[in-house]
């Protein structure tokens, strides 16, 4: 399983992604789960997965044969694409479509299932955030729910629900996501370091900001013991 969590804020995007893949206790192995594509100035666009990693790698290695095909279009291609909503229908159709084919190859009971978050901005278009479903099928983060969550979300989600809204700084987003994460690491072992964290300024259209942490780390390891810290100290100040 993974856990990966994007944020869509009035001075841009922040999206958090651990690496852990497991087939078993005993199968457990490190991915990437997060995938950037820059044309610098021009369009940013960043996915990040879930689920079934054959679905997940073949949608991605398919999303590249169609951006460096010499044929390509607007249709096919997420860095010709004409929007973000439009970035956002190819990569549905082609999780779809992989998806059904994979499921095709398996028996009913082994059928595989994934999910992505996509996000991003053309020049000259808005910052948009989307969850993509097996399915295909898509919703879009809004000011009313400005973040959106894949994987093992439900650890994560409360403090997303309490701090998070769209004029939260992108300084805060990234405690924000990155507290979210050290919850769910905490309390899910389908989920693990290192972890990927990228920003993007608003109408910068590239990343204006990437990390890889990694296990030990020592700023993630200070700042985890710091909100243990003040949960236990608020914990105890509160009566009943």
């Amino acid at each position: 399983m993974t856990y990966c969590v994007g944020l869509l804020l009035n001075e841009g995007m922040v999206m958090l992604s651990d690496t852990r893949t497991n087939a078993g206790l005993d199968n457990i192995s490190t991915y990437r789960k997060m995938f950037t594509f820059e044309d610098p100035g021009e369009r940013v666009i960043v996915i990040m997965t879930a689920g079934s990693l054959s679905v997940t790698q073949t949608t991605l290695a398919q999303l590249r044969e169609a951006i460096e095909d010499p044929e390509a279009t607007p249709e096919t291609s997420i860095m010709l694409a004409p929007t973000m909503l439009k970035v956002a229908e190819i990569v549905g159709d082609k999780l779809a479509e992989v998806r059904a084919g994979i499921d095709h190859k398996l028996s009913a009971a082994q059928g595989a299932s994934a999910s992505m978050i996509v996000g991003g901005q053309r020049k000259g278009g808005a910052m948009r955030l989307f969850l993509i479903y097996p399915e295909g099928n898509f919703i879009e983060a809004t000011e009313d729910a400005p973040f959106l969550q894949i994987g093992e979300h439900k650890y994560g989600k409360p403090i997303l629900d309490r701090v998070v809204k769209p004029s939260t700084s992108l300084a805060d987003a990234q405690k924000a996501v990155l507290l979210s994460m050290d919850s769910t690491l905490r309390s899910n072992l389908s989920v693990g370091m290192p972890l990927d964290l990228a920003v993007i300024e608003r109408d910068a259209c590239k990343v204006t900001l990437r990390r890889r942490i990694e296990a030990g780390d020592p700023q993630f390891r200070a700042m985890s013991e710091a909100w243990s810290n003040a949960l236990r100290d608020g914990f105890a100040r509160i009566e009943i």
